[in-house]
């Protein structure tokens, strides 16, 4: 028998995380919403399999099983997932630059196409589902899926729609000490509304305007609000990596893992299974993977593991997801980029960086801040970011154009197409899935 965990194991698994600034890594996750091409509707979990299965033998990717069904793939340090509802996950592996994630991505783009224009389907980069209706939405055959659906609705009211109908692109990235990982931290959460806005991409819901230029975001602050948000005490001086495990110990669990099956533990204490009395398991205790699975079951905008993700920004076509960990790199890896961040939001307050993660989803970069806008902080942050990229000296400049085209006109990605939609499409989304297709 293995001593039971202590407080003190937990803290030491995130502070396994620091590394050298020389091994720091870029990792990027990105969803897509598969469908077929000629009647637009989403695809089932059995169209999703042939695919995985195409891709396995084709591109030699390892398949993942769960109760007999593939649900994923494995290479090297890439895998495949799937969300909820059928949403394809790519997991990149941990890269030294933006030249290998943008590599990355397009490798992967052109698998899945090859793959999927044989069987009539094709791949959609929204924030947010524009046609169908969540009963449309096909739900896929994973355990944990199952008790995160059955657990939603009594914690909020747009768990479901963030489950099945939303695809985001984040990107993980490293921290050398502690103080390092706090400065980062706040960097990420203050600024998270900046990547918002010029990412948003999610304006339509079932057919017609939703009234959000992020509506993905938006769902984010009624999904279960013990799990999500702004977590205004990474702000506090007393910050730390033990304060983060304690928030993450309040936070309910989901389930445990045991012999294949998942056994749901909805609203029970990570605290309680310390000392083995989750009711749903008498006696169990914790491992390490215990913990890693319960920090992957917490989303707040910034989200501490063995690195910190990103979690900001809509899904959108190939070129934006190499721009957004462009962004952030320039920004979190050079010293003085991260520095200037730091000195400019400073005095920003919890109520402020609040009112952005509420309003910027409605407004953009329209949205007003202090004596100006959303803008105009978001032109003085694609600055640094460029400066960083500089400075790192790998040519990586290039991949911010995207950012520099939505933030120079002050048009975000959701706007155009909002703007396509009362011309040239004559208020139809359909041709959204032209426009957005990889």
């Amino acid at each position: 028998m293995t001593e039971p965990l202590t407080k003190e194991d937990l803290v030491a698994y995130l502070v396994s995380g620091c590394k050298p600034k020389e091994n720091w890594r870029i990792g990027t996750e990105h969803e897509k919403f598969g469908f077929e091409v000629e009647t637009l509707r989403p695809i089932k979990y059995d169209q999703i399999r042939d695919i995985l299965n195409g891709l396995a033998e084709r591109f030699d990717w390892d398949k993942i099983v769960e109760e007999n069904n593939v649900i994923g793939l494995k290479q090297g340090k890439q895998s495949i997932s799937l969300e909820p509802g059928g949403q394809f996950e790519l997991s990149g592996a941990p890269l030294e630059t933006l030249h290998q994630t943008c590599a990355e991505v397009n490798s992967h783009l052109y698998q899945v196409k090859a793959v999927g224009e044989e069987m009539g389907i094709g791949f959609l980069g929204i924030g947010f589902q524009p046609k169908w209706a969540l009963s449309d939405i096909p739900i896929m055959p994973k355990g944990r899926y199952e008790i995160m659906r059955n657990y939603m609705p009594k914690v909020g009211s747009l768990g479901l729609d963030m489950m099945f109908r939303t695809c985001t692109v984040q990107v993980n990235l490293d921290f050398s000490s502690e103080q390092d990982m706090i400065r980062k931290f706040r960097v990420g959460l203050a600024l998270q509304p900046i990547a918002t806005a010029i990412f948003a991409n999610s304006p339509f819901k079932e057919r017609k305007p939703n009234g959000y230029l992020s509506l993905r975001s938006h769902i984010w602050t009624d999904t279960d609000n013990n799990r999500s948000g702004m977590l205004p005490f990474v702000f506090d001086d007393s910050f730390g990596f033990e304060r983060y495990v304690d928030y993450a110990l309040d936070v309910p669990m989901y389930f445990v893992y045991r012999n294949k099956k998942y056994i749901d533990c909805t609203g029970m204490s990570f605290r309680d299974f310390m000392v083995g009395k989750l009711p749903q398991a008498p006696g169990e205790l914790p491992t390490l993977n215990d913990w890693e699975n319960h920090l992957t079951t917490i989303f707040p905008e910034v989200r501490l593991k063995r690195y910190l993700e990103m979690r900001g920004a809509d899904g959108g076509p190939w070129r934006r997801l190499c721009a957004l960990p462009a962004f952030w790199v320039g920004l979190l890896y050079d010293e003085e980029s991260l520095q200037s961040i730091l000195d400019m939001t400073s005095d920003w307050t919890n109520e402020e960086r609040e009112m952005l993660r509420r309003k910027v989803p409605v407004t953009g970069l329209k949205t007003p801040f202090r004596d100006g806008y959303v803008r105009d902080l978001a032109e003085e942050v694609l600055q640094l970011s460029k400066n960083g990229l500089e400075r790192r000296g790998y040519k990586e400049v290039g991949f911010l154009r995207e950012v520099d085209a939505v933030v120079s006109s002050g048009v975000t990605p959701a706007e155009k197409l909002l703007n396509l939609y009362e011309t040239k499409w004559q208020h139809s989304v359909d041709p959204v899935f032209q426009e957005l297709l990889y």
